[in-house]
C-alpha cells in the first residue's frame, strides 16, 4: 500500500449540507434555521451563559465568603516521606528528583507528620513548629529560602 492509494472507508465521509439551495433540496428558503427570530438573523452569537432573558444561573447563585487574590498556595510534604529514602540534604530540584513535586506553586512546606530518625538538612520556604522541632531532634537542619 502507497500513501496514494489510502482513502478512508466507504460511508466514513459525508458531502457538505448546502442550505438555501431551493425547495427541492429540503433545506431551502429559510436553510433550516426556521421563521423570524434572532437566531435566524446573520451574525447570531449566544453569549455564554444566557438563558434567553432568564436570569443565569451564575447570577442567581449566592456569593459566599472572600478570595483573597494574593493568597499563596504551597505544596506541602510531611516528615514521613523522607524516612525511607535514602537522602541526608534535600533542595528544591531534588524534591522533583525524588517524584514528591511536580510544580512548584508558590513555595515547599514540609509538615511534621510522622517520625525522623536520622539527619536530614532540609530547604524549603516554610516548617511547621513540630516538623522544625523533629528535624532538629533528629540532627537535621531546618534552611529557609527567601525569595
Amino acid at each position: 500500500m502507497k500513501l496514494n492509494e489510502l482513502r478512508p472507508n466507504d460511508g466514513a465521509t459525508r458531502n457538505k449540507k448546502r442550505v438555501g439551495r431551493g425547495p427541492g433540496s429540503g433545506n431551502g428558503k429559510t436553510a433550516g434555521r426556521g421563521h423570524k427570530g434572532q437566531k435566524s438573523r446573520s451574525g447570531y452569537s449566544r453569549k455564554r451563559g444566557f438563558e434567553g432573558g432568564q436570569m443565569p444561573l451564575q447570577r442567581r447563585l449566592p456569593k459566599r465568603g472572600f478570595k483573597n487574590p494574593f493568597r499563596k498556595e504551597f505544596v506541602v510534604l510531611n516528615l514521613s516521606l523522607f524516612e525511607t529514602r535514602d537522602v541526608t540534604e534535600v533542595t528544591l530540584e531534588d524534591y522533583r528528583k525524588l517524584g514528591l513535586i511536580k510544580n512548584l506553586r508558590d513555595g515547599v512546606k514540609i509538615l511534621g507528620d510522622g517520625d525522623l530518625s536520622r539527619a536530614i538538612t532540609f530547604h524549603a520556604h516554610k516548617f511547621s513548629k513540630s516538623a522544625q522541632e523533629k528535624i532538629e531532634k533528629a540532627g537535621g537542619k531546618c534552611v529557609v529560602i527567601e525569595d
